[in-house]
């Protein structure tokens, strides 16, 4: 049997696309037959503490400290007891920045195969100053495998290390739980949506390399044009309020028509959510492969995104959604617009169309194949 030690920043009940996507991965590989402890930190717990389950997978939870120095050394020790414990086969670090060094470490240390996965920021946060490029650098170049969840990441780490090898692991959605469905009536008034709204649709945690304020802008001007909302499926991130606050002025987000749901729970939560929508928007400034993006296809949405990252391996410009240029990104109204006074009949190819390849293009059969590849690949080389 296969044991894998698995290193991330973050883990449900984390919310965000780095948690969600660190629990179906790990829950693929279980179900491929590997035996995985997860060491998840998390700033829920006094700095240093660790709690633990006794699963499979067994997930051990570090209260993170303020700074990486202080909470290194301690994940080391941690790291160091577990394998007393096991064999592992391979250790894989779920983001580059902080998780996938560290598991390229503790395998130079533990002389077994380490996996990295980049997820999309963490790889450009270090590209540019102030970031840490050395040691990006030596993560990319030290790790026995590297994952990267779109080709255009693919590209900038070969073009970093030269190295031809990196495994390209797109996001996966399950097409079972995000699904088109008859938008709940009781929900939308107990949201707050007035009956001759349009709904702009976002889901979760709204901040500057989402678009936050591409968004706040293209909402004003569509009001100014006919009655509109701005559903956020999810929540402001805390650094990003005073710019809320900015737009929103004295009043609250709700009398300009900004609705903001908080964290919403499971799967079926978020779908019915997206049920609402008349139109779903993705203006990311930079991005990976949004989970949210894949979601809302998924539900049956008609999406609006950026050409950011890699949503353009995702979306077909005209063909399963509408892509704006993100120099473009003012003119997000326009496209709002736009998508609004098409025929249905255009719209509702355009989602049939989206569904379509979120089913076909981005599920977790496809997805567990690859990661049992990726293992293989890892712990032969």
């Amino acid at each position: 049997m296969k044991r894998l030690l698995f290193l991330t920043e973050h883990y449900p009940p984390a919310f965000g696309g780095v948690s969600a996507s660190a629990s179906r991965t790990v829950q693929a590989l279980v179900k491929l037959g590997v035996q995985v402890g997860v060491v998840a930190w998390t700033r829920a717990l006094e700095p240093g503490t660790v709690e633990a389950s006794d699963d499979n997978p067994r997930i051990f939870r570090m209260g993170r400290y303020r700074d990486w120095d202080s909470t290194m050394p301690h994940t080391s020790n941690l790291c160091d007891w577990l394998w007393s414990q096991n064999k592992y086969s391979a250790v894989w670090g779920h983001y580059l920045a902080g998780a996938g060094f560290f598991a390229t470490w503790t395998g130079k240390r533990k002389n077994t195969p380490s996996i990295v996965s980049i997820r999309g920021n963490d790889l450009d946060r270090d590209i540019f100053p102030p970031g840490d490029f050395a040691r990006l650098q030596w993560t990319l170049e030290n790790a026995t495998a590297v994952t990267a969840v779109t080709r255009e990441l693919c590209g900038k780490v070969t073009a970093l290390t030269g190295r031809g090898d990196v495994i390209h692991l797109p996001n996966a959605v399950d097409s079972e739980v995000f699904h088109p469905a008859q938008p709940s009536m009781e929900l939308r008034a107990r949201l707050g949506i007035l009956p001759d709204e349009m709904v702009l649709g976002f889901c979760g945690e709204l901040r500057e390399k989402k678009g936050q304020r591409q968004l706040l802008t293209a909402l004003q001007k569509v009001r100014e044009k006919r009655p509109a909302c701005l559903l956020i499926i999810g929540e402001v991130r805390p650094s990003q309020m005073p710019q809320l606050m900015e737009f929103t002025g004295t009043e609250p987000p709700e009398a300009h028509r900004i609705l903001i749901t908080g964290a919403v729970g499971v799967g079926k939560e978020v779908n019915d959510h997206l049920q609402l929508c008349d139109v779903y928007l993705q203006p990311s400034l930079w991005d990976g492969m949004p989970n949210a993006l894949l979601e809302a296809m998924a539900a049956g949405c008609g999406s609006i995104a950026s050409d950011a990252g890699g949503i353009p391996e995702i979306i077909r410009h005209g063909e399963n959604g509408i892509l704006v240029p993100r120099w473009e990104l003012h003119r997000l109204d326009e496209a709002v617009l736009d998508w609004m006074e098409r025929p249905e009949e255009y719209r509702q190819a355009i989602r049939v169309a989206a569904r379509k390849t979120a089913v076909e293009e981005f599920n977790f059969e496809a997805e567990r194949e690859r990661l049992w590849r990726t293992m293989e690949r890892a712990t032969s080389a």
